[in-house]
């Protein structure tokens, strides 16, 4: 088990000079101890794995494939085939794995069940209330709705995290932006090079299906 020292050792040694370190990290909402043998960005995935919804996303359908019966698959196995597509693209360039894996695995934890038709169908009616988008979604799950810490509302993810989060973007998901953010964190729709990765991993993990359909 590496210590914090040891991580930061390693990720000057083994990332490249454009990849993020998660010691340099712009911090939480909600200021913590640094963890002796976790990274930051491990924490936020541990979080993320042991959240509620997280486990929900078993229940939501991602896409029905005919000759497949009850393998299916769901946005909890799409997740994973994300995060593990999304740390071998790291892994091979040289970026911050962690930071990857776990954005990867919160990126769909505010969809809708029922695929981009059903979030379609939300949005259309909740437009008199300012619609639907399941990355502002996912943010507000992670920052609000979860409740497992007594000392702060939501999983109080780092700033790199959730900017991942509600910065993915593909041909079916749109860059997002909040107001209630603070200025300075505030997302333009530009996705940065972290939520891109997870976009590239997404596509992946949707021609994989192709392939073994």
């Amino acid at each position: 088990m590496k210590k914090t020292a040891t991580i930061r050792e390693y990720e000057d040694a083994f990332f490249a000079p454009y990849a993020m370190k998660s010691y340099r990290s712009r911090g939480r909402v909600y200021p913590e101890k640094e963890h002796p043998y976790r990274s930051a960005y491990q924490r936020d995935r541990d979080r993320i794995i042991h959240s509620a919804a997280f486990r929900r996303l078993e229940y939501k359908t991602q896409v029905f494939v005919f000759h497949e019966g009850d393998y299916y698959r769901t946005r909890l196995t799409h997740s994973l085939e994300v995060s593990q597509i999304a740390r071998s693209i790291a892994f091979a360039l040289k970026l911050n794995i962690d930071l990857a894996e776990a954005i990867a695995l919160a990126h769909d934890l505010g969809h809708t069940p029922f695929g981009h038709a059903g979030e379609q169908i939300l949005d259309e009616l909740m437009r008199p209330y300012g619609g639907f988008n399941h990355n502002l979604q996912s943010l507000r799950v992670v920052d609000i709705l979860e409740e497992r810490y007594p000392d702060f509302p939501g999983l109080n993810l780092t700033w790199e995290v959730r900017e991942g989060i509600i910065k993915h973007s593909s041909a079916y998901d749109k860059a997002s932006a909040r107001e209630d953010l603070a200025p300075e964190e505030m997302p333009t729709n530009k996705p940065s090079s972290r939520a891109a990765l997870r976009a590239v991993s997404k596509a992946s993990s949707s021609f994989t299906l192709i392939i073994s359909s």
